[in-house]
């Protein structure tokens, strides 16, 4: 019988053995930083003349490797070598296919601090973070084996006299993984072994911002006995690789993380039958947000502050679940505005290891959310925040932006960054009605002791995930399902209870008795 599922505890970082254990793995990850990595091709290590090159955006000098960089022509021999690697790997069962998952996960288990070390060097992640990040990907690879084993018998179904019936899941065959920076480790890790583990062979295209912790990973599935050509790595560009991969007529699936525009590009082309192809392709697509906290006038007004505080501004606001929208009823508007500025101005952006806001991604991601900032001069009141600096690292101020039309920019358009726009509401209908105003529909919570209104935010706020009484960040895998509606993609609940079958398809076998 097996153990119940329980997840991967965070780490206590106030105790100084915990802190120590950390100090000494980012001690282990800087002995490494600067090294090269190559692509892996039906097991085979493949080294390029043209690299992706990694930074640390706490310090944009300090180089984290290189991985080598996939052309067209490599992205088909990885093609082709998993389409061969798929018949042997469809057949192997589950059971053996859940075991390599199980000693992943036990080997990222052991070496967890060495995997956050490296996620704050490479992504900027504080500690919590970056350990939040770890365990999340250790949740990952243990539920969807275990889940795994739970569906490997497929569904009972009804059988009448003189007829067996039986229906039962089979893979579909090569996924293409396309995985986020943000979550450089948990996503890029649980979306690639939930192709895995269901029996199809996958080509990984890790973001070009965070390859060395993907090239890490691909390293931990070798040791952990999955066989040659199942997991392929092939970083590259996305209009050259992701594109070629996208469209090719042997990709079976894509499985996508990322922002609202790629999701939409690959949803069109992949929708397109290219020659040669028998098949409609499945798109698993997790897109932007636009998340809300609504606060009722009748609530804990100081947990409803630290609520906004820690949704907008953990990982510097870099979730596609962060509270970028606090909606609140006009009773108590002032009272909670004034104290997310106070608590706001307790933190700031700088060294990921010294303070709880590390940096934003990269240049792009720097100027993109400076021009929000600056925008919120225009379309509110910029109560804190609203400075950046690049000199170093790209850092960006926690920014709280007030009295902004529900129907501005800063309440409509992503950010993904530490900026917050705030909006006053007539009453508690009102502010749902401002909450359902984007396109997006990913998170939301709602704070207020007032039942008849949850009974009605339950019914009517129309997100995936709904959180009250707490902040809108932080789904754990198997507790809160995580994937939400409308622009923010196709729903797929990662780390539920029907994620696996996205990757799977059903049979149904009717034999006469």
């Amino acid at each position: 019988m097996m153990i119940p599922y329980k997840h991967e505890p965070f780490t206590d970082f106030s105790k100084e053995e915990n802190k120590k254990a950390y100090e000494e793995a980012l001690g282990l990850v800087q002995g490494y930083l600067g090294q090269d990595y190559p692509l892996v091709i039906g097991g085979e290590k493949i080294t390029t003349e043209d690299k992706i090159t990694s930074y640390n955006p706490a310090d944009k000098q300090e180089v984290i490797g290189r991985v080598s960089k996939a052309s067209q022509e490599l992205a088909e021999q990885a093609m082709q070598a998993a389409v061969e690697t798929f018949e042997t790997w469809k057949k192997v069962k589950p059971e053996v296919r859940a075991d390599v998952l199980f000693k992943a996960a036990a080997i990222i288990r052991r070496r967890k601090h060495e995997f956050s070390a490296l996620l704050t060097k490479e992504a900027g992640k504080p500690m919590n973070e970056a350990d939040a990040d770890t365990a999340e990907a250790i949740d990952f690879i243990e539920f969807y084996a275990r889940q795994m084993l739970q569906i490997k018998d497929g569904v009972k179904v009804e059988s009448r006299p003189g007829e067996f019936n039986r229906y039962g899941y089979i893979p579909l065959g090569v996924g293409i993984i396309i995985s986020p920076w943000n979550f450089p480790l948990a996503i890029m890790a649980g979306t690639t072994v939930a192709a895995i583990v269901t029996g199809n062979t996958v080509l990984l295209k890790p973001a070009s911002t965070t390859p060395i912790v993907a090239a890490k990973f691909v390293e931990v599935m070798e040791e952990a006995g999955l066989p040659k050509g199942v997991l392929n790595f092939v970083p590259g560009s996305g209009a050259e690789v992701g594109d070629y991969l996208v469209d090719h007529p042997k990709t079976r699936f894509i499985s996508f993380t990322g922002s609202r525009d790629v999701g939409l590009r690959i949803f069109e082309r992949a929708s397109k039958v290219n020659e040669g192809q028998i098949w409609l392709k499945r798109v698993i697509a997790e897109m932007g947000g636009k998340d809300t906290i609504v606060v009722d006038k009748e609530a804990d007004l100081e947990l409803a502050a630290q609520s906004i505080v820690k949704s907008a501004f953990g990982f510097s606001g870099q979730k596609c679940s962060a509270c970028s929208r606090a909606v609140i009823v006009e009773d108590v508007y002032d009272q909670v505005l004034n104290r997310a500025v106070e608590l706001t101005k307790e933190i700031s952006a700088g060294n990921p290891l010294e303070h709880y806001m590390g940096p934003v991604i990269d240049q792009a991601a720097f100027d993109k959310v400076m021009s929000y900032a600056k925008l919120g001069h225009e379309e509110g009141r910029v109560l804190t925040g609203g400075e950046g600096d690049d000199s170093k690292g790209y850092f960006v101020q926690p920014t709280i932006v007030a009295d902004v039309d529900p129907k501005a920019r800063l309440m409509q358009e992503e950010i993904f960054g530490p900026v917050v726009a705030f909006a006053k509401a007539k009453d508690f209908d009102h502010a749902l009605e401002i909450a359902n105003n984007t396109e997006y529909g990913l998170t939301g919570a709602v704070i207020t002791s007032n039942r008849a209104n949850m009974e009605k935010a339950r019914e009517d706020f129309h997100v995936g995930n709904l959180y009250f009484n707490r902040g809108c960040t932080g789904a754990i895998v198997g507790y809160q399902p995580f994937g939400g509606f409308n622009m923010s993609g196709t729903d797929s609940k990662a780390g539920g209870p029907d994620y696996l079958q996205l990757h799977m398809q059903a049979k149904t076998t009717s034999e006469m008795l």
